[in-house]
């Protein structure tokens, strides 16, 4: 467990310096979203979500982490909120994949 956490500790620091260079390194930004998602560090993770999207609005999976975040909060109609934004998101670009996953979420939550 430890060593876990030290591992994601490091992760974390490495993507910093990433963003540190190059902020508007998407895949830097949902990396470190995923971490701080994974320590239960959900405000910070939500913060890389929403950056991410200030960066790259079609980020269509940026929507999906982030709903799956508010979930897990116990924030239903904040992550509902999330993933009809990212549905039609997905649908814009053409994600069809992104946008069932989001799709089955949404139903989950609404159920």
């Amino acid at each position: 467990m430890c060593y876990v956490l030290l591992m994601s500790a490091e992760r974390m620091e490495t993507l910093k310096s990433i963003l540190a260079q190059e902020p508007n390194n998407t895949f830097a930004r949902y990396a470190l979203g995923m971490e701080y998602s994974s320590t239960g560090e959900a405000e910070l993770a939500l913060e890389q979500f929403r950056t991410l999207l200030q960066i790259d609005p079609n980020y269509a999976n940026a929507f999906f982490m982030g709903a799956q975040v508010l979930q897990h909060a116990q924030r239903i109609p904040e992550a509902i909120q999330w993933l009809n934004d990212g549905i039609s998101c997905a649908d814009r670009v053409g994600n069809r994949h992104a946008s069932s996953e989001m799709q089955s979420l949404l139903e989950e939550l609404e159920s």
